[in-house]
């Protein structure tokens, strides 16, 4: 079973090299208004963000998977602790929580009470369609991606629009089976 105590995400948090989190929350602040400069739309703003996110978690899967020492989950629910106690406390520096399973045990919701991506942030009547925060469901859908997981998520509730907390609904759609490049017998 991987380790999955939050005293794991905390030796993991304490290790890695960190930036200042004013810097990092002021810098992805700028990328997102330069989106809305850009892009015009908030619906495309949202879908470029969303798709943004997606190649950073296939990249930073493999940072995760060298830093933590986490062996192979043996299922969803499994996955979805790992990625609230030690995937966020290892790059955000916060623990979330999951809940809200559904019956199957494929759908859940991941929920953080504090989120260092919208420190400073208010967002204008001009961008309430806005998931400012879209790059991290991107990112959970493409590092779950590269572990053989297709997934949705999406944003069920939101600070910035007046909710109490950000929760994320991660829903696996399908567990693919791993595919080798060659076979050994040939």
């Amino acid at each position: 079973m991987a380790p999955v105590g939050p005293r794991s995400g905390d030796a993991i948090f304490a290790n890695v090299e960190r930036v200042n989190a004013e810097l990092f929350t002021l810098t992805y602040g700028a990328i997102v208004r330069q989106l809305l400069t850009d892009l015009e739309e908030v619906e495309e703003v949202n879908k470029q963000l969303d798709q943004m996110g997606y190649n950073i978690g296939i990249r930073l899967i493999d940072e995760f998977l060298a830093k933590s020492n986490v062996s192979r989950c043996v299922d969803f629910k499994e996955t979805a602790e790992v990625i609230a106690k030690v995937g966020f406390k290892m790059f955000l520096g916060v623990t979330a929580s999951v809940t809200n399973w559904d019956a199957d045990g494929t759908c859940c919701s991941i929920v953080l009470e504090d989120n260092p991506l919208v420190d400073f942030v208010e967002l204008p009547d001009t961008c309430q369609g806005l998931y400012y925060c879209n790059i991290l469901s991107g990112v959970i859908r493409g590092a779950l991606e590269m572990v053989s997981m297709k997934t949705e998520v999406t944003w069920a509730k939101d600070m910035l629009r007046g909710d109490d907390v950000f929760e994320l609904q991660v829903k696996l759609l399908k567990q693919v089976p791993e595919e080798y490049p060659y076979k050994d017998d040939e």
